[in-house]
């Protein structure tokens, strides 16, 4: 039972001024001996507003970012205000060498009210694959979206993305949705990955939907010359091209933001995102590394390397802590 502090006083008071040995009142009283000594010691020390009732929580946690560090996380939240909580976490771990976790960094976001509610509905399909990709170069996802140019009229971008790294290998602007296109975007694919280069065992498979220029007879002889198998997803089944859907919802979500009036400016934004995408947009379901670093095969070693900043920056929390303690 809680007693406010007034009445702890008139406890004291009592028991002071009782006729009775101290442990006999208290038992009339109820009041253990531990805690009315306890409440004698701190109204000695303290007076009568030290028996008011305390916050039950750590003057300090161990393992609090400290001020500085949440300052730097603000500002560069505020300098890249287009990044997510998660993507913040890893850039800042980065750049910094100091370790933050995206929860942290939420948090911090949330109390400076820097969190914006998303103004879409993200699609999903699928937790994940059935069978996945050990590696990049196994398995080619391709498809077209649209673009519009006001004057011109509808693009269709055609685009040859990696399954396993997510890496845009390929894309070409096109007026059409022809075999012909995307025979070049595979041919700038093969080129760009090696593979028409160097001695492989088996050339990636590529993975389309049905649409009319990918169950053409001219892609399946370009294919057979150039031993690459195909496989087709099943309609209305949204896993099967659920990566390279993400990609173009990614893509639309930030290009479409404003209007092109000339194919070269909607050209030279979708490159620019391209480059963006493959070399500094940290994907969670790469664990935070960006598809070059999965394609190029440097993953393991900056996960290595952050996880040896985790330990250190825990390691110098704790220090911190016991010096403050001691």
């Amino acid at each position: 039972m809680r007693y406010p502090a007034a009445e702890k006083l008139e406890i004291i008071r009592l028991v002071e001024q009782s006729h009775l040995p101290a442990r006999r009142t208290l038992r009339q009283l109820g009041v253990p001996p531990a805690t009315f000594y306890r409440w004698v010691d701190r109204y000695q020390r303290g007076g009568p507003e030290a028996l008011a009732d305390r916050i039950s929580r750590p003057d300090r946690v161990w393992n609090r970012i400290p001020d500085a560090t949440r300052g730097k996380i603000v500002e560069l939240a505020l300098a890249e205000p287009e990044l997510s909580p998660r993507e913040l976490a890893v850039r800042f771990t980065d750049q910094q060498r100091y370790f933050v976790s995206e929860a942290s960094v939420y948090r911090l976001l949330k109390a400076h009210d820097l969190i914006a509610s998303p103004d879409f509905i993200v699609v999903t399909a699928a937790d994940e694959f059935h069978t996945k990709t050990t590696a990049p170069n196994q398995l080619w996802q391709t498809d077209f979206t649209y673009l519009k140019v006001i004057g011109w009229g509808w693009f269709y971008l055609s685009t040859v993305l990696d399954d396993f790294s997510r890496y845009i290998i390929a894309w070409k602007l096109c007026t059409t949705m022809a075999v012909r296109d995307v025979i070049d975007t595979l041919e700038m694919a093969l080129t760009a990955s090696g593979c028409s280069q160097v001695r492989v065992r088996h050339r990636p498979r590529l993975l389309s939907d049905n649409g009319p220029c990918y169950i053409a007879g001219d892609l399946a002889k370009w294919l057979a010359d150039n031993a690459m198998d195909h496989v087709r997803g099943a309609p209305c089944h949204p896993q099967t091209q659920g990566k390279i859907e993400r990609w173009h919802q990614t893509l639309k979500n930030r290009i479409l933001l404003e209007n092109y009036y000339l194919p070269g400016d909607l050209e030279a934004q979708v490159e620019t995102f391209v480059t963006h995408y493959n070399h500094q947009r940290h994907h969670e379901s790469l664990r935070n590394l960006t598809p070059a670093d999965v394609y190029f095969g440097r993953g393991q070693t900056i996960l290595l390397d952050r996880e040896r900043i985790k330990r250190n920056t825990i390691q110098q929390r704790r220090l911190i802590h016991q010096q403050h303690a001691a």
